[in-house]
């Protein structure tokens, strides 16, 4: 596929994210999807996952910890294989009502035209904050 496919899959999942369509993420992934946002274990999406189940798993996570207010794709660089889309989000943490915001680099590996890795990287020290756990609270 060409460089412009492979940004429009990551366009078309972010706006399956948009509608909360996990299986519309889904179905650009391969089965064997390997799987990274970057941070400190307190915050449970961080944990590296492995296949599509473990994926909708860390979606699952995400609507349970994450109210996201705005969710911004902003610049698509694709080369060869890779697209790296540069955005900002911002929202709260569901169970303590705080906020949080942040500039992201998200990293989409593709293979015959379906993501086989991702990686995310953002500053999380607010998200830690917007936690309502015992681990955020003492910044774990």
């Amino acid at each position: 596929m060409s460089e412009q496919d492979n940004v429009k899959v990551v366009q078309e999942a972010y706006d399956a994210f948009g509608r909360g369509d996990i299986q519309g993420i889904l179905d650009r992934l391969t089965d064997d999807i390997d799987w990274q946002t970057y941070g400190p274990e307190a915050i449970p999406e961080t944990k590296p996952r492995h296949g599509k189940d473990e994926v909708r798993e860390f979606f699952g996570e995400v609507a349970r910890d994450w109210n996201f207010a705005n969710f911004e794709p902003r610049q698509y660089i694709a080369q060869g294989e890779d697209v790296i889309c540069l955005g900002r989000y911002n929202g709260t943490g569901r169970a303590s009502g705080r906020s949080f915001a942040s500039e992201w680099a998200m990293h989409f590996a593709f293979r015959n035209g379906k993501v086989r890795r991702f990686r995310e990287y953002t500053d999380t020290s607010n998200m830690l904050a917007a936690l309502d756990t015992k681990a955020a609270r003492a910044g774990a």
